[in-house]
């Protein structure tokens, strides 16, 4: 998972295949050039803690498109992500996926769109202990275009989470960013995010 978190929701989501893009990526017959990729100066400034960057590795990884993302990655498809972490618990995730036409990629962003906008619902139908709210955070304007939500979740036993996604695409190649955190939507920043996240798009070629 992208949070070095305690086990409360985001293991009921892994239990239940709600936070894996299980299908790994196919490597392409010509593998394409590695996608430009966040630096830790990117993410949204952590109050108490400098952010550090894991290595570009290839694949999606095991935790897959990300929390809410149940779309797997095409065959013919090449994927990378990086994983960023703060000395307490906020941690983030990068998966970057190169697609084989521009007319995957739309595919790709269209199912992850409809993903993240019924995680909430997905998540309490799958977890009575788990109470979920997501936001629709809207579109931004860079290249072909990038949107952003939120997601909280409360579990019975009181485990607060809360979470920032982000899909975004330039021409076939797609980008996920992942923020999350122990908290409410209060604790989320926001603007800073979409900020990443634009930047996420723009540095992908």
């Amino acid at each position: 998972m992208f949070m070095r978190t305690r086990v409360g929701a985001l293991s009921a989501l892994a239990l239940t295949g709600l936070a894996l893009g299980a299908t790994l990526a196919t490597p392409a017959q010509a593998a394409p050039k590695t996608p430009g990729f966040l630096a830790a100066a990117d993410l949204p400034p952590h109050p108490s803690s400098d952010w550090t960057a894991g290595k570009i590795t290839g694949g999606v990884g095991e935790a897959g498109l990300g929390v809410c993302a149940e779309a797997g990655v095409p065959a013919g498809s090449s994927a990378w992500n990086r994983e960023f972490r703060t000395d307490l618990e906020t941690g983030a995730r990068q998966v970057t996926v190169v697609l084989r036409d521009t007319a995957s990629a739309k595919s790709l962003v269209s199912r992850l769109n409809r993903d993240f906008k019924n995680c909430a619902t997905r998540i309490e139908q799958a977890d009575p202990e788990t109470s979920a709210t997501g936001k629709d955070f809207g579109k931004l304007s860079v290249e072909e275009g990038a949107h952003v939500y939120g997601l909280a979740t409360e579990t019975s036993w009181g485990a607060l989470d809360v979470h920032l996604i982000s899909v975004g695409r330039d021409g076939r190649t797609v980008t996920v960013v992942n923020w999350g955190e122990m908290g409410r939507f209060g604790d989320a920043p926001v603007k800073a995010f979409k900020k990443t996240t634009v930047t996420a798009v723009n540095k992908l070629h």
